[in-house]
């Protein structure tokens, strides 16, 4: 078994942050994160979806059952192959928020990448770039489990698909 320690007081203090708040990941930029009740806030206000904030869900066959009203399915298996096209067609949005069912894995990569290939593309950097990147917290499966029953946040929602046998 191996064991290693590393001292904290070389970790930059945002990260020690994070790390006591166990939101680090040492492969990636820091991810900011926005609640369901401040998107249903953003979605309520009269905001236009693709114009004044984008909702990029990266669910694949998971999708079905349920989406956020004005959100845009870019399948985390397709991702790579259409995030050029998603900047080039984004670049004025000024917020762009990611998810996939639990906002644990997919949507935090592909907001990563989605970053990534805006500096790239668009010769950005995080102090010249209009846009904030978020990705919200628990998901889809977070944010239907309160906001299902309000067709003004969420479509064509399955109650079969989303029933359990431990519920």
């Amino acid at each position: 078994m191996f064991a290693f320690k590393f001292n904290t007081n070389a970790i930059p203090s945002a990260v020690q942050r994070h790390f006591n708040h166990r939101h680090i990941s040492f492969l990636s930029p820091m991810t900011s994160y926005i609640t369901g009740d401040e998107l249903a806030e953003i979605i309520r206000s009269g905001k236009i979806p693709k114009k004044d904030y984008l909702v990029v869900d990266v669910r694949d066959d998971d999708y079905a059952g349920g989406n956020i009203v004005g959100g845009l399915n870019v399948p985390s298996n397709e991702f790579l192959n259409n995030v050029d096209k998603l900047v080039k067609e984004t670049k004025d949005v000024p917020l762009v928020i990611f998810h996939c069912a639990l906002s644990q894995v997919r949507g935090p990569k592909a907001a990563r990448i989605y970053k990534e290939t805006r500096q790239n593309v668009l010769s950005e950097t995080d102090s010249t770039s209009s846009t904030k990147i978020l990705v919200l917290r628990d998901g889809f499966t977070g944010f239907q489990s309160k906001f299902k029953d309000d067709a003004n946040l969420v479509e064509n929602w399955d109650k079969d698909i989303w029933a359990s046998d431990w519920n």
